[in-house]
């Protein structure tokens, strides 16, 4: 039996919690991928599934912290053919989420930033949900169904 065949239908998480530096973005992105493995991935699902996991991880660094310390907690699950990511913060939060999404939009143009974050994790993963309270922190979650 194949390590697809054995994790098929079964339901597995991998938690992470990284401290809200921009060096952490990149083993948050293969940390992800390296979990991800075991679902047989296409190269190009991989990669989206690492723009998707930087995005949000970037956004906890330049927003949800300002660049400052924090903690930002990553979950990955995998069930069947579908991939769950969350990417969890406990900084600012986002005061209005529907304006946020929007494609362009930054709470930072003085640091140059494009505003494409969320436009970005919405074009790569198949499904984007965004939940945060002003003052305590934001939950992005993101699924991906592999193999379609």
């Amino acid at each position: 039996m194949s390590q697809m065949e054995e994790t098929r239908g079964k339901k597995e998480t991998m938690r992470l919690e990284i401290e809200s530096l921009s060096c952490n973005e990149a083993f948050a992105r293969v940390a992800v991928a390296a979990f991800m493995a075991r679902m047989d991935p296409t190269v190009e699902e991989v990669d989206d599934v690492k723009t998707a996991v930087s995005e949000a991880v970037t956004n906890c660094v330049i927003h949800a912290y300002g660049g400052g310390e924090g903690k930002i907690w990553i979950q990955a699950e995998v069930e069947g053919s579908l991939l769950t990511v969350q990417v969890r913060d406990s900084g600012v939060g986002i005061s209005d989420v529907k304006k946020a999404m929007e494609p362009l939009y930054t709470g930072k143009p003085e640091a140059g930033r494009s505003g494409m974050g969320f436009s970005f994790m919405e074009a790569f993963m198949d499904e984007v949900q965004v939940d945060s309270v002003p003052g305590e922190g934001t939950v992005v979650t993101m699924k991906k169904k592999l193999g379609q």
